[in-house]
């Protein structure tokens, strides 16, 4: 082997070396949109819709999320008059936003977060947080993650008797991120809002699996507690859900 051809094999190797390398490097920006659709006909006509968008943003500075979800539900059944009656049995809307600071240290964070949600058949009109204090991301590697934040925040809030429930809370969250294969994935998120008028906790439990492409199967549970509720609600709202899933970026 002559040297321009030994040089040409080293350089070829580099550069495929090069590839992989910016191959592996995680994405500045990733966007995910679900969406779900039941319908059904006969004695009950049912139709139900679920959609979701999931964003982060990875900086040298900051680590942000962002996620936006929604439920619709409705029935329309025959009362005995033979007219049909059409009943709104889920309508919700949530949006939450979540920026990190990196500090020295990049695992440890600075964060800020807001959120709000309007679930026109829970025991509140409208829910909304601000909330800042310490993220740290405690592992990431090929296989999990786990992050938690936790800080002091403010909430505000209105229950269906139009009793305000505005107040100071702590909030405490975390989230954990398991890589099963490289074509299904186990997440779990939980958060806590502790205040003196009502204490509000959230978990989604999910399981997401490759089908082919940027389209994924996505099957969650959602659950959503608050102390405070009116005598006809219940405290905890679940959602179960199967989504189609399809990765933008």
């Amino acid at each position: 082997m002559n040297t321009n051809t030994l040089t040409l094999f080293i350089a070829l190797g580099l550069a495929s070396t090069s590839v992989i390398a910016q191959e592996e490097e995680p994405k500045p920006f990733t966007l995910d949109g679900e969406f779900g659709f039941i319908a059904t006909t006969g004695n009950t006509d049912t139709t139900s819709i679920s959609f979701g968008l999931n964003a982060t943003q990875e900086l040298e500075r900051w680590s942000n999320v962002y996620l936006v979800e929604g439920l619709y539900s409705e029935d329309t059944t025959r009362n005995e008059a033979g007219e049909d009656v059409t009943n709104t049995t889920a309508q919700r809307v949530f949006g939450s936003a979540q920026a990190n600071y990196k500090l020295e240290n990049p695992n440890h964070r600075l964060f800020g977060f807001a959120s709000y949600e309007d679930n026109r058949l829970s025991n509140f009109e409208y829910q909304a947080t601000i909330a800042a204090g310490w993220n740290q991301l405690l592992w990431e590697n090929d296989t999990s993650s786990f992050d938690y934040s936790i800080g002091p925040g403010y909430t505000f809030s209105e229950d269906i008797n139009g009793e305000s429930l505005d107040g100071f809370v702590v909030r405490a969250a975390a989230d954990y991120n398991w890589n099963i294969s490289e074509t299904s994935q186990f997440t779990q998120t939980f958060s806590t809002e502790i205040g003196d008028e009502n204490t509000r906790t959230r978990s989604e439990t999910a399981l997401t699996a490759q089908l082919f492409g940027g389209l994924a199967l996505r099957v969650s549970l959602l659950l959503n507690h608050n102390t405070e509720a009116s005598e006809d609600r219940d405290k905890l709202d679940t959602e179960t859900a199967v989504t189609l899933v399809y990765s933008f970026f």
